[in-house]
């Protein structure tokens, strides 16, 4: 018998006993207090940027530090800040004056994306289309010209109207709409057009109703558009024993949720925005994070180096993890393999179900893990890539192993709390990452592998891929290229990490959802062109799908 199969045993008793040792019971009451705070409606859901979030962070760093864990984040603190740029925002310094009267923003009027940056005045009239003033146009005869049109694209509409204007010499562009179709218009922080030569505003049916109702009559108009990013600031807490090896194992857990769901990555359908707590997604990984810093002070476990990583921005697109290994405060070539823990609090008391991704990244998994078990049902997934951390350090040749229960019916919706955790499978799951940890303690760093890589298309819906992995956190223009996957068109093609994509045939795009619109618009079998951004060039690829 070996001793990880003597030790799993061990696991099988402790959870079915009714009688648990002390320390066992020390890491449930600690597990209870750690999820219960992490998923306390005080914390608001943890959104990155936010005072919840903040609360979050400062409780793991104290827990870090009664770890008696060395602080790895910035100026000798526990917190390592990071960026997250969320596109584009109106800044309170934009304003539209009629007639020395004040337009609300929003309210009365919008810019749109297009717009640039720039402050004028002017007379103007809707009646008047004439060079050097400002146009006026009405949206009414296009939607219902294209009513029953499925083809019909408003945005593509508004593009071509801003060429003829402009060409027109007109020096601004009002848009409004006396119909009763919807255009759905809006300013769109996440969109990347070219900005236009003039500014393009929207105003409502009001404000054209109270200021310009007399087409013939010329108004006084001020405007000014400010336009800027729209930034929020997130928290890695990183802690480190240092035990002077040469490897280093990573263990990590994101702590960030969802707020109130502001980021529209909710499930919930109700009208009334509530409180995300996300006890299982992922205060549960964060408490089992937190008591594994405790539990490897052990002198058996001295011969790697341990570095603990609670990740903010992972619902966001992997920012925290992303961030991380893109400046890293321990020597990433150090890195023996990485751990993450992802909803591991939901363990189901009937099936025992266990999910362990990235088993193909080491041969050492094939050796050392195995589907028999006799506690857990495992199921193992051999990709690399997965929607959570370790994704992120399977990018740099990192060997990795993702742990989680299963999704469930409280998954990304306010129910996630904290009295529906399993505890006692929780503690099995600590058990058996301790064990491997144990396991692979005098094994030296372990080899990484590649494995097969998921498509980015998600939902299965896209019919082609190109094989490329999307770099979330990118704000510029385009897609850029975080990775490639072996085998595919990307790669055959001689497409690069580090490139950004701009054009698919006909279907130029800016940012990874319009990505995923032109790539919905081909089949297999089809030729068209790709053409993309590497460094000061532009270069143009033959490719079929």
């Amino acid at each position: 018998m070996t001793r990880l199969l003597w030790l799993l045993l061990c696991i099988s008793s402790l959870v079915s006993a009714q009688k648990l040792k002390k320390p066992d019971k020390l890491v449930l009451a600690n597990l209870r207090t750690h999820i219960g705070y992490l998923a306390d409606d005080k914390l608001e859901g943890r959104r990155t940027g936010t005072a919840g979030e903040r609360l979050a962070y400062e409780y793991i760093s104290e827990q870090f530090s009664r770890s008696a864990l060395t602080p790895k984040g910035d100026n000798g603190t526990f917190i390592q800040e990071f960026e997250i740029n969320e596109g584009r925002q109106v800044n309170p310094d934009s304003y539209l004056v009629i007639n020395d009267k004040t337009l609300s923003l929003e309210k009365d009027y919008f810019p749109l994306a297009y717009s640039p940056n720039i402050s004028i005045e002017f007379k103007a009239a809707i009646a008047i289309l004439e060079k050097d003033n400002a146009w006026f146009w009405d949206l009414k005869e296009k939607l219902e010209e294209n009513r029953n049109n499925p083809h019909f694209d408003l945005s593509d509409a508004i593009r071509t109207k801003i060429a003829d204007v402009t060409s027109k010499g007109a020096t601004a562009l009002f848009i409004y709409n006396s119909s009763s179709i919807a255009d759905e218009l809006k300013f769109e922080p996440k969109a990347k057009p070219e900005t236009a030569v003039i500014p393009i505003l929207y105003l409502s049916k009001e404000t054209i109703d109270k200021y310009l109702k007399n087409v013939t009559e010329t108004v006084d108009i001020k405007l000014k558009v400010d336009i800027g990013d729209k930034k929020r600031m997130g928290h890695n807490v990183v802690g480190f024993i240092n035990n002077n090896s040469g490897n280093t194992i990573i263990i990590g857990a994101h702590y960030d949720h969802l707020g109130y769901g502001e980021d529209h990555n909710s499930l919930y359908t109700g009208s009334i925005p509530q409180i995300h707590n996300g006890a299982d997604d992922n205060a549960s990984g964060t408490a089992a994070l937190i008591e594994i810093s405790k539990l490897l002070r052990k002198p058996r476990f001295r011969n790697n180096n341990y570095l603990f990583i609670s990740f903010s921005g992972e619902e966001l697109g992997l920012f925290g993890s992303k961030y991380y290994t893109e400046h890293p405060s321990v020597n990433i070539s150090t890195s023996n393999y990485m751990i993450n823990m992802d909803m591991v609090g939901r363990l189901n008391d009937s099936t025992h179900g266990l999910t362990i991704g990235g088993y193909g990244t080491s041969p050492m998994w094939g050796r050392l893990l195995s589907e028999k078990d006799d506690y857990f049902k495992i199921k193992f997934d051999s990709s690399g890539i997965g929607p959570s951390d370790h994704t992120s350090f399977y990018r740099k040749n990192i060997p990795v192993l993702f742990f989680f229960t299963g999704v469930h019916s409280d998954y990304h919706k306010p129910t996630d709390d904290a009295d529906k955790i399993n505890y006692n499978g929780e503690l099995a799951v600590i058990k058996y990452v301790l064990h491997i940890i144990d396991e692979t303690n005098d094994k030296g760093k372990l080899v990484f592998t590649k494995t097969r890589e998921t498509q980015s298309s998600g939902k299965g819906s896209f019919k082609v891929s190109l094989g490329i992995m999307p770099d979330y956190t990118f704000s510029g223009s385009g897609v850029r290229v975080d990775g490639v996957s072996d085998g595919k068109l990307a790669q055959r093609t001689g497409i690069m990490a580090g490139d950004v994509i701009i054009q698919l045939g006909d279907h130029r795009f800016t940012d990874v959802q319009t990505y995923m619109e032109a790539l919905s618009k081909f089949k297999k079998g089809d030729a068209t062109k790709v053409r993309l951004k590497r460094g000061n060039q532009e270069l143009e690829f033959d490719i079929i799908f």
